[in-house]
């Protein structure tokens, strides 16, 4: 079920929210959480009910390996502590969700991979990868990780459930801590309607659904045309095709966290933020800070720094950067080209790193700059489905494929004759990639350096007659073009 359509807005979410508030009402506390993890359970059923089994197992699994973790310590060994010590059982516990995220995630890329170099002819397996598999999982290693570092507080098996399955979470992020969700479900005050949280979630989560369905969607056509169909892109269609596809992403993945958020909030419960304005960034340092910030702390927590961090030179932090980001890049997909993409963005910390140590400095806007243009060209390849797709527009974005524009002149441009508001044709008359893409993208350009973001917004919300017609021109205007797309789903549902 996605959180832009009809069915979650007008039917889940509502039945949802007030079953949940009336059951806190009578007092039925536990019932109430314990309806949440049905609810949740649900939602994600709505993809697949095949599934519903595995996340139910890892669920299980990971709360018997966290509660046995608790219990270990050195003067009172019980359970399997009497066998193997508390490292191990964790070892274990980190392996068989990396087992099970390799087996659904990593199967027939390692497969076909093997083929290649031997020769061999092993049939590729017939793997749906389960929705949300790649964020439960890292969210639950964070659990296993927290419990054996002894930052658990409680083990509640209800409260845990909810904890992985909260189902505006469940999907695509952000990946929490046990440590900052666990008080929240159990505060409460949280079980009382709270009029404010419901209107600034109304508000947060309508940004975020015209930030999907307006302004995501709209850019997903000028980016599959010019990655999936063109066979060849010029200079200007080779740049509104890579710059469409990272407001796509963005303006996609940051429009799921408000509405996670927002939702959210109409439970009282506060999810941690995810988008910090990362296109203002100043380098890729900078940018890591600002995008998905959680992957961003899970990544230092659980493998930058028990790699050692920087505390052990020069050349061994340059080692865990280039490791972190090549597994960051690997769990966004089973492909060459997600490994090249954090290794990309490993190299670039690297040289960073360098270039502060050296004490170098350059003017605010070239900063800008080089850091946007790096995380556009480094985008090509997190799209790409093949090399030669990638190829295809970076030849294009260095004049290697030619500059023409197609049936134009500088007055027919300057008078915006309507028949030349179609400029590049990308394949025959079919898919054309118009003027008003070059207008947006400055627009978009423009908006993201100097308006606030959501969460800056959300911040200074009032409840006025100004913030209550924002949020419904956002509401109805997204609400009439839900279906005007056919694929609108999330694109982090593929990773």
């Amino acid at each position: 079920m996605l959180f832009n359509s009809y069915e979650f807005i007008f039917v889940f979410l509502p039945i949802t929210f007030f079953i949940y508030f009336y059951l806190n009402s009578k007092r039925l506390t536990i019932a109430a959480k314990g309806f949440l993890v049905f609810a949740s359970l649900f939602f994600y059923s709505w993809w697949s009910i095949v599934y519903l089994p595995l996340i139910l197992s890892s669920i299980l699994f990971n709360y018997l390996i966290g509660t046995t973790l608790s219990k270990s310590n050195e003067d009172n060994k019980i359970g399997l502590n009497k066998t193997f010590s508390k490292k191990s059982i964790l070892t274990f516990g980190i392996v068989c969700n990396v087992a099970l995220l390799g087996y659904f995630k990593y199967t027939n890329f390692f497969l076909e991979n093997f083929n290649g170099i031997f020769g061999s002819n092993i049939p590729l397996q017939h793997i749906i990868l389960p929705l949300g598999i790649s964020f439960f999982t890292f969210t639950q290693i964070a659990f296993l990780v927290d419990a054996y570092r002894k930052e658990v507080k409680e083990y509640d098996l209800v409260r845990y459930m909810l904890f992985v399955t909260y189902f505006p979470h469940l999907l695509a992020g952000p990946i929490l801590h046990h440590k900052e969700m666990m008080p929240q479900f159990a505060n409460p005050r949280n079980s009382v309607i709270n009029y404010r949280n419901i209107a600034v979630g109304l508000f947060i989560f309508s940004i975020g659904l015209f930030k999907k369905v307006i302004i995501a969607d709209t850019f997903a056509v000028w980016a599959n045309a010019g990655f999936d169909t063109a066979t060849t892109l010029n200079f200007f269609e080779a740049w509104a095709t890579s710059l469409s596809y990272t407001f796509q992403l963005y303006f996609d993945f940051s429009g799921y966290t408000d509405m996670a958020i927002g939702i959210s909030l109409m439970f009282n419960i506060k999810l941690p933020i995810n988008f910090n304005s990362p296109y203002k960034a100043l380098s890729i340092q900078d940018f890591w800070r600002r995008w998905h910030m959680t992957l961003s702390r899970f990544l230092r927590d659980y493998i930058y720094i028990p790699l050692g961090g920087n505390k052990n030179g020069n050349f061994r932090t340059y080692v865990n950067l280039m490791a972190t980001f090549v597994i960051g890049g690997f769990w966004h997909g089973a492909g060459w080209t997600f490994l090249f993409w954090g290794f990309l963005h490993g190299l670039a910390l690297c040289i960073h790193r360098v270039w502060t140590k050296l004490g170098f400095k350059m003017w605010t806007w070239l900063a800008w700059l080089i850091t946007f243009n790096f995380v556009n060209v480094a985008w090509i390849f997190f799209r790409a489905k093949e090399w030669d797709d990638a190829i295809k527009v970076l030849k294009g974005m260095v004049g290697l494929s030619g500059f023409i524009i197609e049936n134009i002149t500088l007055t027919n441009l300057i008078k915006l004759d309507p028949e030349t508001l179609k400029l590049i044709s990308i394949v025959g008359n079919v898919s054309k990639i118009d003027m008003i893409l070059y207008i947006l993208i400055v627009f978009l350009s423009i908006f993201i350096l100097f308006i606030k973001n959501s969460i800056e917004l959300t911040n200074k919300f009032r409840m006025n007659n100004y913030y209550i017609l924002f949020i419904v021109f956002c509401f109805l205007t997204s609400l009439l073009f839900i279906n005007s797309i056919k694929e609108t789903e999330f694109l982090y549902f593929d990773f």
